[in-house]
């Protein structure tokens, strides 16, 4: 007799009958109330919407803009940091060249936005091309990262972007889930990353962030005193996994959106610049401690008595016992420097920096990963090597203070030379009816952009003013050239003297030439506030760039 193959009565399925409904309403049950609670939330707005753009009116025309939330999910309660506000069409106008820039404060122009490399670049564009209109949008925010870059590349990817520039890099350790950061969690790996920023980003996660955390001040680069990473430290290569991985996800979005990229890497400054913080190897036993410290007073003697080959003698036996110190080899730059030798001074230089255990700077692993994609991203990906750029126009072939103030933010000069390239990069892609119609296709003169750009004496010396003060907190008061560096911004801010008229009517001037541009009324209000109040309103009210923005006197009185 044949044996039935029915086991539908057997133990072992009746016990999967028995358990299977149970682990799948288990499972299902948490995702269906959290659906409905997060469902909740939405209808009766509690939270807020973290997408990129939201709805606005300019002028009473539908537009999107930046909204201000989008940063939340990768900064704690109360520290959010926010880019320079801008709108855009959501459907692109025909003959519109859309520029989207990417990257950390140094990329948003920082100290100043409105003489960041952007504009300069922009002025260019619409000068050369009068006929073109081009839209040169900087996303760059102060303390992000490539992970906070790659979600913005995402959310304008719709909007039709024809070139991306990127110039990140500098807050990969420090920036949000870095492992050096006191922002959002320093977890390293991506997909735990990405699953942080969604749940943050749901109105139940906001919901326990904001009611579980306390809010915190943002306090500069002060807060990341003690989140030291030595450049041996193994939480690094996850970082740089990381920005390699975002920077492709960057390109491979920019190519499905069709627009062209380029890629640029970090420059720093190496002979003005310092490093922040410094630790001797691991392990280091205190007799070898003890040596190394008397070395470097002996060698630290002989250079401020100018016997640089003696001090550099002491100094390279201290090295042999140590060489992972980042002020030691600042030390050693300088003394070369001082004897004519430029280019051991700046092998040093770029090692001091790399050893920095503060890690506000790109080092070379950083530079290198950039320089990699480029090669290996196809042909509508280029490369600007901004670093070499500014190294061949530095004095001994060393970036300092020059080309940028403090240790990553660009000089007027520094900021024109980047902006050249870049003109010189978009220009080369642009549809061959736009260059036939150009004036010129040969970038401005930095004298040009900033008589364009309205910057003036007044701003020159009040910038310079205040990264003055910047540099008096810590980490700055840290670095060993701090003196030298502070007294050479208080020497820029005491800069030649500018009568009222004269800086009147250079706004005056480049507000003629362009008047429908925001942020030359927006300066020319702040200048004009401790003058005349109501005209500075004026010009405040000419700045708005939506009908729903706030305006604000430099005192906090809102006036509209």
């Amino acid at each position: 007799m044949a044996r039935s193959t029915d086991t539908s009565d057997t133990p072992g399925v009746s016990r999967l009958r028995f358990w299977l409904p149970r682990i799948a309403f288990a499972i299902l049950a948490p995702v269906v109330l959290l659906a409905l609670v997060e469902g909740a939330l939405r209808i009766f707005n509690v939270g807020y919407p973290t997408s990129l753009m939201m709805p606005d009116t300019i002028h009473g025309r539908p537009t999107t803009c930046f909204n201000p939330f989008f940063p939340a999910p990768y900064f704690p309660p109360g520290m959010i940091k926010e880019p320079q506000y801008f709108c855009l069409d959501p459907i692109k106008q025909p003959g519109t060249y859309r520029i989207v820039v990417l990257g950390e404060s140094a990329a948003m122009g920082d100290p100043d936005f409105a003489y960041g490399f952007s504009r300069y670049l922009e002025v260019m564009l619409r000068t050369r091309f009068p006929r073109a209109k081009f839209e040169v949008v900087n996303t760059g925010m102060v303390a992000i990262n490539s992970h906070v870059s790659r979600a913005i590349a995402v959310g304008l990817a719709p909007y039709q972007p024809d070139f991306y520039l990127v110039y990140a890099g500098s807050n990969e350790v420090v920036g949000p889930y870095g492992p050096g950061t006191v922002l959002a969690s320093g977890t390293m790996s991506l997909p735990v990353i990405h699953a942080s920023v969604y749940a943050r980003s749901s109105r139940i996660g906001q919901l326990l962030v904001d009611s579980g955390a306390k809010k915190q001040e943002w306090r500069g680069m002060e807060m990341f005193l003690d989140k030291q990473v030595r450049a041996d430290s193994p939480r690094l290569e996850p970082a740089y996994r990381n920005f390699a991985s975002n920077l492709k996800d960057i390109v491979e979005m920019a190519h499905q959106a069709g627009a062209r990229v380029l890629l640029s890497t970090i420059a720093t400054n190496l002979r003005d610049s310092a490093p922040f913080g410094s630790l001797h190897r691991a392990g280091l036993p205190a007799d070898a401690l003890q040596s190394w410290n008397a070395l470097v007073q002996q060698g630290v003697t002989a250079e401020s008595n100018q016997s640089y080959e003696e001090a550099l003698k002491y100094y390279s036996s201290a090295r042999q016992i140590d060489d992972q110190y980042a002020e030691l080899e600042f030390r050693i730059a300088r003394c070369y420097t001082r004897l004519g030798n430029f280019q051991a001074a700046k092998e040093h230089y770029v090692r001091a920096r790399d050893l920095d255990v503060l890690r506000f700077r790109a080092d070379s692993r950083i530079n290198e990963i950039i320089r990699t994609t480029a090669k290996g991203s196809g042909n509508s990906v280029a490369l600007l090597d901004t670093e070499a750029l500014l190294s061949s126009e530095s004095r001994d072939a060393v970036v300092g203070s020059e080309m940028i103030y403090d240790h990553v933010h660009f000089t007027p000069l520094g900021s024109y030379l980047f902006a050249r390239e870049v003109f010189e990069q978009v220009v080369k892609n642009l549809p061959s009816d736009v260059r036939a119609a150009a004036q010129s296709t040969e970038p401005l003169t930095e004298g040009e952009c900033e008589r364009l750009l309205a910057f003036t004496a007044h701003d020159r010396a009040r910038v310079a003013s205040e990264m003055g003060d910047r540099v008096q907190n810590p980490p700055f008061t840290k670095q060993l050239n701090h003196n030298e560096m502070l007294q050479s911004l208080m020497l820029r801010a005491a800069g030649p003297a500018e009568s009222f008229q004269d800086t009147v009517a250079q706004y005056q001037w480049a507000i003629a030439q362009h008047p429908d541009d925001l942020a030359l009324h927006y300066k020319f209000g702040f200048f004009l506030f401790d003058y005349d109040r109501m005209a500075a309103a004026q010009q405040l009210v000419l700045a708005k760039p939506s009908d729903d923005f706030p305006v604000f006197l430099p005192d906090g009185t809102r006036i509209q």
